[in-house]
């Protein structure tokens, strides 16, 4: 536990000063999210018997965090459209020593990990950009504090039995309540929107931080492995950490991306 919370106190610091700093600090930051996710990801994949395609799979990543850094954000699409089209034309040009669960496993493992991760440098570089990553950072953090807290308390049905046993269907909706509340009150110091932007903000990232959470478990599980990996002491691997970050980062950003554009 004391090393846990040693952990947790060098860590946020860390994460939100990065974030606060903005320009490369930021990129960096989600640079290193990215790269370390990429890398225990592709670990797990090994405990499934799938061959990982370490330097193909790395090119991609690196390939597309340039393009993130330098905005250059027309050639994004295009880019995962060629990587697909790649992942794809691999399998029928070697098949039958490739399978189509490599091919999918591979072709995740980078949009999962790097092109999630680098939505922190691209909600970071918005207008107001500091506040909205501060934003989904509090909002994850709200929902799994109170998807504990609720579900130790009061706990009954599970949740995800299969994936995860100890998540019940009202730590669940603690989560929820705990996400819209800081939501609620982000829309009243943040302003600039409506308070009913926020409120369908914070309820779609609680629900997806938690729908992260159990997909990174149900992989875990499907592997054999109780944690990630064992870079942050007390706390597992880095996807363990970021399982839920990386499902909001992207979330957050292209909805107040739409709402600002509309």
């Amino acid at each position: 536990m004391l090393i846990r919370t040693i952990s947790a106190l060098i860590g946020a610091p860390l994460l939100l000063g990065l974030t606060y700093l903005g320009g490369p600090y930021t990129a960096f930051l989600a640079a290193v999210i990215g790269l370390l996710t990429l890398h225990e990801f592709q670990e797990i994949a090994r405990k499934l018997g799938i061959k990982v395609w370490k330097k193909t799979t790395f090119l991609a990543a690196i390939l597309w965090l340039i393009l993130v850094v330098l905005g250059l954000r027309e050639w994004m699409f295009p880019f995962s459209i060629f990587w697909l089209l790649f992942a794809l034309g691999r399998m029928g040009i070697q098949y039958p020593r490739i399978r189509l669960s490599e091919v999918g496993y591979n072709f995740l493992s980078v949009i999962y990990t790097v092109v999630l991760s680098s939505h922190l440098f691209l909600l970071r570089s918005l207008e107001q950009g500091l506040a909205w990553a501060f934003l989904a950072f509090t909002l994850v953090w709200a929902t799994d504090t109170f998807a504990y807290l609720i579900g130790r308390a009061i706990g009954r049905h599970p949740l995800a039995p299969q994936v995860s046993p100890n998540k019940t269907i009202e730590g669940s909706l603690g989560g929820l309540c705990g996400a819209i509340l800081a939501g609620l009150i982000a829309s009243r110091l943040m302003g600039g929107m409506p308070w009913s932007f926020f409120l369908g903000l914070s309820l779609i990232v609680g629900i997806s931080a938690q729908i992260g959470d159990l997909f990174e478990s149900a992989i875990k599980r499907s592997a054999g492995v109780k944690d990630s990996g064992h870079l942050i002491p007390g706390h597992g691997g880095f996807l363990d950490r970021f399982d839920s970050m990386l499902f909001a980062f992207p979330i957050v950003y292209y909805l107040v991306l739409i709402s600002t554009v509309g």
